[in-house]
Parts: C-alpha cells; structure tokens; sequence
C-alpha cells in the first residue's frame, strides 16, 4: 500500500488526501503506467471508503440520483459546461 493507512489520517488530512488524488486521476488514466494505475485505483478506494465510514449521513443532492437525473429538462438543451452554454466540450467546436 502506498501512503498512510486512511483510518489513521484526521478529517482535515482525509480530504486533502481526497482532493489530491481527484485532481491526479486525469493523468494517471491517460499517461500513467498500468501498475500506477492500480496503485491510484487502490489508494482512491481506500480513501473514499473511508470517507463515505466516517459521513454515513452526507448530503446527497437529489439532481445527483438516478431519479433526479431522469427528472431533469431534456429539452433545455446541453447543461452548461467548462466552455459555457450550449456548446459540446470541444472547445474548438461553435
């Protein structure tokens, strides 16, 4: 195992760890090796089972369930992106 024993880290350590390894998901998919990427797998649900442990009762945003999202407007067309409303993420595309 690579890092410090989640159950070990205080709530404060937890989610940094937590945020670290989100934002290094991207490139560990893409250009990692395949044991990278099962170490990053591995430390990712170590983390996150220890998150979820610890905050039985989270909130959970209702537009975040399989219901919420079937009850959202499809006909508003594409949801608002990083690139802004309307577009398909390609931010080379109009």
């Amino acid at each position: 195992m690579t890092g410090v024993d989640p159950d070990r880290l205080d709530d404060q350590q937890l989610m940094k760890e937590l945020e670290t390894i989100h934002r290094t998901r991207h490139d560990t998919l893409l250009y990692g090796s395949n044991d990278a990427l099962r170490a990053h797998n591995d430390r990712m649900a170590r983390l996150e089972g220890e998150y979820l442990r610890r905050n039985p009762r989270r909130f959970v945003s209702p537009g975040r369930t399989r219901n919420g999202a079937r009850g959202r407007d499809t006909k508003a067309g594409p949801p608002v992106g990083k690139w802004g409303p309307g577009t398909t993420g390609d931010p080379g595309a109009t």
